[in-house]
C-alpha cells in the first residue's frame, strides 16, 4: 500500500476525508504511542505529527517505506530535517493554517500588556479599584519591531496595519521583503528603534537563546517584548531580568522554554514568572483555535496532490 499514511496525532476530519479522495489510505491512530508506532510504522508511506512525536533519525531508519512526513502546524523541530533530505523524504507542514490564529494572537497579548487588562480585570475581582496605576500606552506612532518575516511575523504585520504604527522587520534568510505592512531593515535598527519586540522564528540552533540578557542590554527604549515562536528562543530568564531592569515594560509569552507541569514548576525562575504582574502568559495555544484546527488539516492535504504516485 504504496499511498497509506499513518497519523499519531489529532487532525481535522477534513484531512481524512480530502486524502482519501485524492487516492490515499489513512489510519488513524490519534492514541497511540511512540514505541507501538515505531513497531508498525514500516508498512507506511506517509507519517502525519503534531508536536508530541520526534521524528528522529531511528524513526528514519525503521520506516523504509516512508516518503513523506506532514507536520499539523508550522514548528518543524521535532523531525531531523538533514537526515530526511538524506533519505529523501518529503516534508510537508502549514504555516498557511494557522498564521492567521497567531497574528491574532500576538495581537491581543500585546494590547493586553499595554493597556493592563489582565491586571485591572484581577484587581477589579479583589475589590481594588485603581484607574491611575493600570494607565495604558497607545500602539499609534510606536515603532513595532519583528524578527522573522515568514508566515507567521507577516500575518502579525498584516494585523498591525489599522494601527497607524510603524512596522520594521528583520529575517536572517530572507532580503527585498519589504511589502506594504513591514519594512526591512538591520538587525541594528531593530534595537534601536523598537518599542515593541516580536519574535516569529523556528527553532533551530541560531535561534535557540536568542533573546538573552546580552541581546536585551542593547536595546535603546524600553520595550513591550511578544513570543508565540517557540519557548527556546527566549531565555526566560532574560526576559524577568530586563523587566527588573525596565528594559521590558511587559511581556506576553505564549510559549516558554520548558512547557507543561509538572516541570514547568520545576524551573528555578517559574516562582518568579508567575508572580509578576508584568508577564501575561498563555499555554502554546497561539496557532492553535477552532478554525486553524480544520485549516491546518485543509493545507496539508492539498499539499498531498503533487506526491500521490
Amino acid at each position: 500500500m504504496k499511498n497509506n499514511i499513518l497519523i499519531v496525532d489529532d487532525v481535522h476530519p477534513i484531512f481524512m476525508e480530502q486524502a482519501e479522495a485524492r487516492g490515499y489510505q489513512c489510519d488513524y491512530r490519534p492514541t497511540i504511542k511512540a514505541e507501538e508506532a515505531l513497531q508498525i510504522i514500516g508498512d507506511y508511506a506517509g507519517l502525519v505529527i503534531r508536536s508530541k512525536f520526534l521524528v528522529t533519525k531511528q524513526v528514519f531508519d525503521i520506516a523504509t517505506s516512508l516518503r513523506f512526513v506532514c507536520r499539523a502546524g508550522a514548528g518543524m523541530d521535532n523531525i531531523d530535517e538533514v537526515y530526511a533530505i538524506q533519505k529523501g523524504v518529503t516534508l510537508i507542514n502549514a504555516p498557511e493554517g494557522n498564521s492567521d490564529a497567531v497574528g491574532e494572537h500576538a495581537i491581543g497579548l500585546l494590547l493586553s500588556l499595554m493597556n493592563n487588562l489582565n491586571r485591572g480585570d484581577a484587581e477589579i475581582r479583589a475589590g481594588k479599584w485603581d484607574r491611575e496605576g493600570n494607565r495604558g500606552h497607545e500602539l499609534k506612532g510606536k515603532t513595532v519591531g519583528i524578527i522573522g518575516y515568514g508566515h507567521m511575523g507577516h500575518s502579525f504585520a498584516r494585523k498591525l496595519s489599522g494601527f497607524q504604527v510603524d512596522v520594521i522587520a528583520y529575517d536572517k534568510y530572507k532580503t527585498g521583503f519589504s511589502d506594504r505592512y513591514a519594512r526591512e531593515v538591520s538587525m541594528e535598527q531593530i534595537i534601536k528603534h523598537s518599542d515593541v519586540l516580536s519574535v516569529h522564528v523556528p527553532l533551530t540552533a541560531e535561534t535557540n537563546g536568542l533573546v538573552d540578557d546580552e541581546y536585551l542590554f542593547h536595546f535603546k527604549k524600553p520595550i513591550f517584548f511578544i513570543n508565540t515562536s517557540r519557548g527556546k528562543t527566549a531565555k526566560v530568564s532574560a526576559v524577568l531580568n530586563a523587566i527588573k531592569q525596565g528594559k521590558i515594560i511587559g511581556a506576553g509569552l505564549d510559549v516558554l522554554e520548558v512547557e507543561k507541569f509538572p516541570a514547568l514548576t520545576e524551573q528555578a525562575w517559574f516562582d518568579e514568572l508567575r508572580q509578576s504582574g508584568k508577564v501575561i502568559l498563555s499555554p502554546h495555544v497561539a496557532g492553535w483555535t477552532f478554525d486553524s484546527y480544520r485549516k491546518i488539516s485543509e493545507v496539508m492535504a492539498e499539499k498531498l496532490i503533487n506526491l500521490i504516485d
